[in-house]
């Protein structure tokens, strides 16, 4: 658009000059030679004007015929070029379709018409080949090759790493990824995988080091970056809560501040601060922690805040808890605890009875079951209890990949995932499992007691009417399951009887009758 603005002004520009001169009529006089040429001021500036263009034309034509050679090269070469790329992206395809044998034809007619120095993707298209032929030998050298190229360096690691992986082998796997994660740090799978590294072994400073580098790349957010900071370093204050109390405590109260709600944080921070007896500051935090999702361990930890206070004060404490957050199973739950310990029992019944209310669960029957024994040792009532806690809901649980622990982890067992546990109710089983032995097989079917009345009545309709017994065949016996295993495979089915019209206990209506009662007129 600008050169066409360009080219028209110029036009514009010659029109107004050729117009001036046009309107100033004038001769230029020229002596050459002996000779004198008159002409008009017009027709000299078109003669300039056409020697000017005729020059140009002149020097456009020899130096076109001089790079000519230059000229048909470069088209030939470009053309090979899109050749080469066509048939490039034509095998990236076929690769990501999973066509091996026209991905192989493309990598090697693209390698004809292509340098691979020149466009590195050759190599991946190679060893992606290779990998849909089954040669994975062959792609990990192809992937090793790439190392040595700072281009194809990360496409070198990470197609080591998916090999390494497919073979199981997570240390090989791991240094891949670490390789990567040196150089960038942004890459999502080799953060990830060295972060697995890092936890495993239980480096949590260089796992630290790597969320920080993860959070200054924008390649997670702030508050992830944050929650995966809290439990790095709750576990390290976890790991040295014996061995070094203040790094611990200043581990665990970062923690704590970064993500106020993690109870695992906030038990360990406080802890920490009762065993140097700032009993004020960690009540403050398991408060806060309780406010936003009740745990037990908390209400444990809030309540022996002081190791020697009384039961009655330990009562007092789980009621104030209870006051901070009302109508929550765990609450009650709290209380119920405490005042079986301060024999309380009228108060701990009320408040197990409460939890059960908000959340039935299997841990309040089996405090109600503790609260019987202790207060009246009814055996049976307590044997009640436990049934009912049986077949009750499980309490919730640190669960994470289907493994139950009794004790927050910061990783993962089976995956080696970080923080992959959750405080939630376990899974529970459908149904029982059924065994089948040949004791099974043997067993009766269990017949229904009849009074002794009953009993006689049918022996005596067993009895003919000329007084002799009924035959063994027209004796009803009782069905087993040994019976129905010894029936024979070609027994004939025998087809059921017809179906009652009316039930014998039913006295019904007769249907003469009915026909013969008068109909009355009904609205609806």
């Amino acid at each position: 658009m600008i050169r066409i603005l360009i080219f028209l002004a110029v036009v514009f520009a010659l029109g107004l000059g050729f117009a001036w001169l046009a309107d100033r009529p004038g001769d230029m006089v020229i002596t050459f030679n002996g000779y004198q040429y008159q002409v008009s001021l017009m027709v000299a500036a078109v003669a300039v004007v056409a020697v000017v263009a005729a020059v140009m034309i002149l020097w456009w034509l020899v130096k076109s015929l001089w790079n000519s050679p230059y000229t048909i090269s470069r088209y030939f070469r470009v053309r090979r070029r899109d050749r080469g790329y066509q048939a490039l992206s034509t095998g990236m395809i076929a690769a990501g379709a999973g066509d091996g044998a026209l991905a192989r034809k493309k990598t090697k007619e693209a390698a004809k018409l292509i340098r691979s120095d020149q466009e590195p993707l050759i190599h991946l298209l190679e060893a992606q080949a290779s990998l849909l032929e089954g040669d994975h030998e062959g792609a990990r050298e192809k992937f090793e090759a790439m190392l040595d190229d700072p281009e194809m360096r990360l496409l070198g690691l990470r197609g080591l790493y998916l090999e390494a992986e497919r073979l199981g082998d997570r240390n090989a796997a791991r240094h891949y990824a670490g390789r990567a994660a040196a150089v960038a740090p942004q890459l999502a799978w080799a953060a990830e995988s060295t972060l697995e590294e890092l936890t495993g072994r239980g480096d949590w400073d260089g796992a630290l080091k790597l969320v920080e580098a993860q959070k200054s790349t924008r390649q997670i957010e702030r508050d992830a970056a944050n929650r995966r900071r809290a439990v790095l370093l709750t576990a390290k204050a976890e790991a040295l809560i014996d061995s070094d109390a203040n790094a611990a405590r200043t581990a665990a109260l970062e923690a704590n501040r970064l993500v106020p709600e993690f109870a695992p944080a906030a038990v360990a921070a406080a802890k920490l601060l009762f065993r140097q007896n700032d009993v004020r500051k960690g009540s403050r935090i398991l408060e806060t922690a309780w406010r936003a999702e009740p745990h037990p361990e908390i209400a444990e930890l809030y309540t022996h805040a002081r190791p020697g206070d009384a039961v009655g004060d330990r009562l007092n404490r789980a009621k104030k808890l209870q006051d901070l957050k009302k109508n929550h199973a765990e609450s009650s739950m709290a209380v119920a605890r405490a005042a079986l310990d301060a024999q309380d029992f009228a108060t701990a019944r009320r408040e197990a009875d409460a939890a059960i209310r908000m959340d039935r669960r299997e841990g309040a029957y089996l405090l109600l079951a503790d609260i019987e024994e202790a207060e009246t040792g009814d055996q049976g009532k307590v044997r009640q209890l436990l049934s009912k806690a049986v077949r009750a809901p499980r309490d919730p649980a640190w669960v994470a990949d289907g493994v139950i622990s009794e004790r927050w982890v910061p990783v993962s067992p089976v995956t080696g995932k970080l923080d992959a546990f959750e405080w939630r109710a376990p899974m529970e089983r459908l149904g029982h499992l059924i065994d089948s032995h040949d004791e099974a097989a043997e067993s009766v079917v269990p017949a229904i007691a009849v009074s002794p009345e009953s009993a006689k009545e049918k022996t005596l309709d067993a009895v003919s009417a000329d007084g002799s017994a009924a035959s063994d065949a027209d004796q009803v016996k009782p069905v087993t399951a040994a019976a129905f295993a010894a029936v024979p495979d070609d027994a004939e089915g025998v087809e059921p009887a017809e179906e009652l019209t009316r039930l014998p206990d039913d006295p019904g209506v007769d249907p003469d009758e009915a026909e013969k009662a008068p109909r009355r007129f009904r609205l609806f």
